[in-house]
């Protein structure tokens, strides 16, 4: 075993002896459990047991966080996905007595109703007159100081899907560094991470930080925004390595193994759990000229182009609501129909890169662009050596292979900061 290595098993053994703000983590069974026990359970009284095996949010945890919210100004980090049974965490909050001052919404907007990258304005909640600071408004990741002046604490309730480019979670570290600076307490109501079965993919190279990458993880990192939260406060990756306050509410009856199902559509471009368990590997198409069904009834779920030979499914990209305009769009694209894969076999492959490859391959043959000018694709990928491995012929198998030791050093890295079993 190399230095590195043994460093990073140190480290995980010092840090499993650091005290961490939790309240009553579960470990429960790894077990994986059926649709019908991963609804969420509404809590509004003082239980906060649920039925054998059916998952409970931090959210529905009313009695271990309510009581210390009460006399604090609580700015509320949520979106369209911030749901306990019928009721909305911001609804639960207003019941209980919690003084919600602001709320704070991430890209597609509080009602999730915006295209992916669109800027959205601040403005008011019609339903509780609540102000909403956008912070995906196009002139700063962060909340003003007039707002910040104006709060105690900040509660992060939110759908993540756990992956390193989806940027829930960049926009709860943004805000882990807007407690840090304006010594304010931060709070996570956490929720199952439905990639978190598994961990895949490069770790960022953090010469290429962005809005699509924040932190010094791999592409799946397994780990729901409450573990996420606990790495960077341990890990030192918050502002000038310092630690926010931080309280976790963790769900109960979760394990990583655990297939849960969202109820509701995370963003607009992810409709169902079969797109979310192929985003993994389908992204890095947002970096090239080809189409991954933005526009049509099966976004992350098949991809093409004009250009594109020798394939039977074709479709066309239309402008429709989340997807204003679509790569491709109104042109006919050639390409593959991945909508009716198996489920548990797209989540046993982890990141596929083989769709990526093909693609490639196809494309550049008849002597056409496949990567777009930018680097985007280097930030979705968070290494330019992907790309390099591809232009230089190698396998899926061969480029993936590349970032395992790294994956192996990080679920060691990882251990002492998660909540429930692997």
């Amino acid at each position: 075993m190399n230095f590195a290595k043994i460093s990073v098993l140190m480290t995980a053994l010092w840090l499993s002896l650091t005290s961490m703000t939790v309240l009553n983590a579960c470990t429960g069974s790894k077990t994986a459990i059926t649709t019908s026990e991963t609804k969420q359970t509404s809590n509004t009284g003082s239980q906060t047991t649920a039925p054998s095996g059916e998952v409970v949010l931090g959210a529905a945890r009313t009695s271990e966080y309510v009581p210390l919210l009460k006399g604090k100004r609580v700015a509320l980090l949520s979106n369209q996905t911030g749901m306990v049974g019928d009721k909305h965490t911001l609804d639960l909050m207003l019941e209980n007595g919690i003084n919600v001052v602001t709320i704070f919404s991430p890209e597609h907007g509080f009602r999730g109703k915006a295209d992916a990258g669109e800027h959205v304005s601040s403005s008011v909640d019609e339903k509780t007159g609540i102000p909403i600071a956008s912070l995906y408004d196009g002139k700063s990741p962060m909340p003003s100081k007039q707002v910040m002046d104006g709060i105690d604490i900040i509660v992060t309730d939110i759908q993540d899907v756990g992956l390193r480019f989806y940027t829930y979670y960049v926009t709860m570290i943004n805000l882990m560094d807007a407690a840090i600076t304006y010594d304010k307490q931060f709070m996570v109501l956490d929720r199952p991470n439905p990639n978190g079965m598994y961990v895949d993919g490069p770790i960022l190279d953090m010469t290429l930080k962005s809005g699509v990458g924040r932190l010094p993880i791999p592409t799946v990192h397994g780990m729901t925004l409450g573990e996420l939260a606990q790495m960077a406060n341990g890990e030192g990756w918050l502002k000038d390595g310092k630690k926010c306050d931080l309280t976790v509410i963790p769900c109960q009856n979760y394990t990583h193994q655990t297939r849960y199902s969202l109820p509701i559509a995370p963003s607009p471009n992810l409709p169902n759990m079969l797109s979310i368990y192929l985003y993994p590997s389908m992204c890095y198409f947002e970096g090239t000229t080809v189409s991954l069904g933005r526009g049509t009834d099966w976004p992350f779920q098949v991809y093409g182009h004009p250009d594109m030979q020798g394939y039977d499914f074709e479709f066309t990209p239309k402008s429709r609501f989340g997807a204003k305009n679509p790569p491709q769009m109104d042109k006919l694209c050639h390409g593959m129909d991945l909508h009716n894969l198996d489920a548990e076999e797209v989540i046993g492959q982890g990141i596929n890169l083989n769709y990526i490859i093909d693609a490639y391959r196809n494309l550049t043959a008849g002597g056409h662009q496949f990567f777009l000018k930018s680097n985007f694709f280097d930030l979705l990928m968070g290494t330019t050596r992907v790309r390099q491995m591809i232009t230089e012929g190698k396998s899926a198998q061969e480029i993936e292979a590349s970032w395992q030791d790294d994956v192996e050093l990080f679920k060691v890295q990882r251990r002492p900061y998660l909540l429930y079993a692997e």
